[in-house]
């Protein structure tokens, strides 16, 4: 088995199979699904081919030659112009380089060309992850999110990520929702009405599974219901893409928080009403249903004290990312949070930020120390900080992007 696995690696047998996505409810197909597989090697699982290329670095490579795979066998088939073409690829992987695949190029002059962002890994290399949505973004392809409840991961990333698709875990589908279930569901349908991102439900097989996915409200769908991977039963119509609601980020980003912030009024505090609102903030965190990603930066003279420590450490139980950044890392805040160590010329040392990012939190403090004599004081109690607090999800998505773009 080892030996077809590392010939799989190699490309040696990859073809891609194309399963039908319909749009909903009148099961026209308007596009497909390229699905790597290797027939010739007797189709070993595509998830254990996965993962021994990324336990053996061999990662990047095998998700080129599946886009490329998948690019080049659309092309070939001839799908109508304007099929929706959904090409999976690995979040922490380079994006596509259109000078040497032109079989990627071809298939975008063609098809609405979407690279789909499987839900492996999503937080392992923030950084990676941000620069390929925003690299592919600038190409003009789209992204989808796949899996979406199959992983907090994929929940957390919803309004970094953006995506243009949010694809239900068929785990979702096929049954009847337990008090999780019914959380994910929520917060894609809040998403779905904050952005107008498009939602598709996967593993649709019977007809109580369709009926489940339109009360979730998608609009597209996968499944065995429709076809099976490989099985092409109709012509596609072409795929329109409805209106968003808000824009998608931009390819790239400011490297500070001033974005974020623009416009917000500014309240002049002291360090004890600082430290009790960002306390209050992550108590939000702490209790919030679907666990939130918790972002904080601290300046270089700020000393963190125990209640603070243990506030993010308890905070990193159930949260999948908790994440400070300062002159000297995590400094012993605990092994679930990731400390981050910023250069002492890095901006982001002039504040002292707590944000919380999740699928239906979003709140941010934002604090820089006034200039003057007070500065440079030992006393505390005379130092003043210009504040600004926000609920809105977007600045608090916007502020939240620098730092991640930190974080590998």
């Amino acid at each position: 088995m080892t030996d077809f696995i590392d010939e799989a690696i190699a490309g040696n047998g990859l073809v891609a199979a194309f399963q039908q996505v319909v749009q909903l409810p009148s099961n026209a197909v308007v596009g497909y699904e390229a699905l790597a597989r290797w027939p010739a090697l007797n189709n070993p699982a595509p998830i254990d081919i996965f993962n021994r290329a990324a336990k053996t670095g061999r990662l990047d490579n095998l998700d080129e030659l599946c886009i490329r795979a998948a690019t080049r066998g659309a092309v070939q088939r001839g799908f109508p112009p304007d099929t929706l073409l959904l090409v999976n690829c690995e979040p922490g992987t380079p994006a596509v380089d259109p000078s040497v695949e032109p079989d990627v190029m071809r298939a975008a002059g063609v098809f609405r060309l979407t690279f789909e962002i499987t839900e492996r890994g999503l937080l392992t290399n923030p950084r990676a992850l941000l620069r390929k949505v925003a690299a592919l973004r600038s190409l003009g392809f789209a992204i989808a999110l796949d899996d979406i409840g199959s992983h907090p991961d994929s929940l957390v990333l919803l309004d970094v990520v953006a995506p243009d698709i949010l694809k239900l875990d068929m785990g979702l589908v096929q049954r009847q929702p337990d008090r999780m279930h019914a959380r994910t569901v929520a917060a894609v349908i809040a998403h779905h009405e904050r952005t107008g991102a498009v939602i598709c439900a996967e593993g649709i097989e019977t007809a109580d599974h369709l009926e489940q996915a339109l009360a979730y409200g998608a609009t597209l769908g996968q499944g065995n219901w429709f076809g099976a991977p490989g099985e092409v039963t109709s012509t596609s119509e072409p795929f329109d893409w409805p209106p968003r609601r808000t824009p998608c980020p931009p390819p790239t980003h400011d490297s500070t928080m001033e974005s974020a912030i623009v416009g917000l009024p500014t309240r002049t505090v002291r360090r004890q009403t600082l430290t009790a609102l960002s306390r209050h903030i992550g108590g939000i965190a702490a209790t919030a249903q679907n666990a939130p990603i918790v972002l904080a930066t601290m300046h270089p003279d700020e000393l963190m004290d125990q209640q603070t420590q243990q506030m993010y450490s308890a905070i990193a139980e159930r949260s999948p990312l908790v994440a400070v950044f300062g002159k000297n890392g995590s400094n012993g805040l605990g092994p679930r949070v990731r400390g981050v160590t910023l250069h002492r010329d890095d901006p982001l040392l002039r504040e002292s930020t707590i944000l919380v990012l999740g699928p239906e939190t979003a709140c941010g403090l934002i604090a820089r120390e006034r200039p003057g004599p007070a500065a440079h004081s030992g006393d505390a109690e005379k130092k003043r900080f210009d504040m600004v607090i926000t609920y809105d999800h977007t600045r608090v998505t916007a502020a939240a992007r620098p730092l991640l773009d930190r974080l590998v």
